[in-house]
């Protein structure tokens, strides 16, 4: 069973949000977003421990302004090296497919599109419609084929098959190289930074898409200039 959300009123009553003005609901649902975010990101209740803190403050992606932020505190502790790569792992990782996530977003809003239809059914590609009724647009057996397509680069193609990799997230597998070996260290570093804060933007841009589609059906208020249209 789904109950309706309650909102205080006052001290003393609650009001149903589905009584609420438009303009209302949207107040309430950002503020709700703006207190967990909030929340997310203040400090840890547990002080970080000084291992941590010596053993991965010179890591890279810890640099100005911020620093080694850690405010989830996933290092807290006696954290080894092989914790904290695989925390790397996964960040760089998911900082890879939100690029091309963001990406992918403007360039279709921005009317670009294949060419031809997507099935033999005549559905063109130009008629997906963009963010998440995109999920419900493609046919089925496209879904399909796009699982099966990323199951088999997470399985066999995007990670370190051969062994060679000079440092988490190097899928080069002796084959991909782009001038990489000819770099010295200060710029392959420097790449690296470059690479892994991208990520983290686009980690945030395209969350930041996602939500806001589902906020703007819920009405505009002029009051909030952040939120714009983007259907």
């Amino acid at each position: 069973k789904v109950f309706p959300m309650l909102a205080f009123t006052s001290p003393h009553k609650f009001q149903n949000i589905e009584n609420l003005p438009t303009t209302s609901k949207m107040k309430l649902a950002i503020a709700t977003t703006l207190v967990a975010s909030a929340a997310a990101f203040a400090p840890s209740k547990v002080a970080q421990t000084s291992t941590a803190l010596n053993a991965f403050e010179s890591e890279l992606g810890a640099q100005p302004p911020l620093g080694f932020f850690d405010p989830l505190g996933l290092l807290n502790g006696d954290v080894d090296q092989e914790r904290f790569d695989r925390l790397r792992y996964v960040e760089i990782k998911h900082g890879r497919i939100s690029q091309l996530a963001f990406l992918g977003q403007i360039t279709t809003r921005a009317g670009v599109y294949l060419p031809g239809d997507i099935d033999t059914a005549g559905t063109s590609f130009d008629s997906i419609p963009n963010g998440w009724a995109a999920v419900s647009a493609i046919p089925q057996a496209g879904l399909l084929q796009i699982i099966a397509f990323v199951g088999a680069l997470e399985l066999a193609v995007m990670k370190d098959v051969t062994g060679e990799g000079e440092f988490v997230g190097d899928f080069r597998n002796g084959y991909i190289d782009f001038g990489w070996d000819d770099f010295d260290e200060e710029t392959k570093l420097q790449k690296r930074a470059i690479e892994l804060n991208n990520g983290r933007a686009a980690m945030m841009g395209i969350l930041g898409l996602m939500v806001h589609e589902e906020i703007v059906p819920l009405g505009y208020d002029p009051d909030l200039p952040i939120i714009g249209h983007l259907v």
